[in-house]
């Protein structure tokens, strides 16, 4: 599978799926479940809300050099590298044809003025497209979507992580109900760490919770995980935290920490902080977003959500 270097840094590993032909997607008008869902259901409702279908749009913008969302990316031992990026998805096409599209913009570190632009489409059996601003040259490339497995920019977390996974790559599991009853993990830094201001402490308002206990099992053939295993709020569908599990052994946790946009639908919520672990190589990560930078069902035009506002980024 080729390799293709960016000039900042960023690789992405170009490649189609190869999976079969599955059925239709997620809808975004996906109703509240009534009783008591199945492992399928929960799986729907869990990137229901993944995705902000709830909502129109969701940003998580820049409102100056220190009010924007970190990620830091930290090898043990080391001092953590960063990187402050928005991100602006919209849900609002009714086209029949375009889903939801996605911008990414990595405003410092070594992706500085990178900017991506992520489309899906209402058949799920279609590739998503990505657009790539590459400052250095001042061009934009155009690419099939990258595996599943290659890290959204250089962290713990993959692009089957943060867009491509959709329910019907992995078998589904209900192991149950239970109560959540520990904090969420964060980075912790020294005092001095100029970042140590700007980060969400560990997220303990989650103990107590009860959550379904899903297991996912990969359909992928000789993959990364076998299978993985998710805490997901019984209300909200916000998943907590997800362990993946390879030959009985667990690699890697990601935890995520929700807070409601206070909708009607319980489903309307925004993450506050994501954190990852590779639990082999100790590798952390951990995207911290400002209270003050979300914002959702904002009048932005669907014009935004193009290859222009690429081209206008500033290195």
């Amino acid at each position: 599978m080729k390799k293709i270097q960016w000039a900042t840094g960023l690789a992405l590993t170009i490649g189609m799926l190869t999976s079969p032909l599955f059925a239709a997607g997620v809808p975004k008008n996906l109703p509240y479940p009534q009783g008591t869902p199945t492992a399928k259901e929960i799986a729907d409702q869990v990137y229901f809300v993944n995705h902000f279908y709830s909502v129109d749009n969701f940003s998580i913008k820049r409102k100056s050099k220190k009010v924007i969302t970190v990620l830091l990316s930290r090898s043990e031992g080391k001092k953590p590298k960063s990187n402050t990026v928005e991100r602006h998805l919209n849900n609002k096409y009714n086209d029949g044809v375009v889903k939801s599209q996605d911008i990414a913009i990595f405003r410092s570190g070594k992706l500085r003025g990178t900017g991506m632009l992520i489309t899906d489409y209402v058949d799920d059996n279609k590739s998503q497209a990505y657009s790539i601003w590459l400052p250095a040259l001042r061009k934009i490339r155009r690419f099939a979507q990258p595996a599943h497995d290659d890290a959204w920019g250089g962290t713990d977390f993959t692009f089957g992580d943060v867009t491509l996974r959709k329910p019907r790559h992995e078998n589904h599991e209900l192991l149950g109900t239970e109560t959540f009853n520990s904090c969420l993990s964060a980075m912790e830094l020294k005092k001095k760490n100029k970042y140590k201001k700007r980060i969400h402490s560990p997220d303990c308002d989650v103990k107590g919770k009860t959550v379904y206990k899903l297991k996912s099992t990969t359909k992928f053939s000789n993959w990364w995980y076998d299978h993985r295993i998710s805490y997901i709020d019984t209300k909200s569908f916000g998943d907590y935290r997800t362990e993946y599990f390879k030959d009985g052994k667990k690699i890697k946790i990601i935890d995520r920490s929700w807070t409601s946009m206070n909708l009607e639908d319980p489903r309307g919520l925004w993450w506050k902080y994501w954190y990852g672990k590779n639990l082999i190589t100790n590798h952390e990560t951990m995207a911290s977003i400002p209270v003050k930078v979300a914002e959702w069902n904002t009048n932005k035009k669907n014009k935004f959500w193009s290859e222009k506002t690429l081209r206008k980024i500033k290195r």
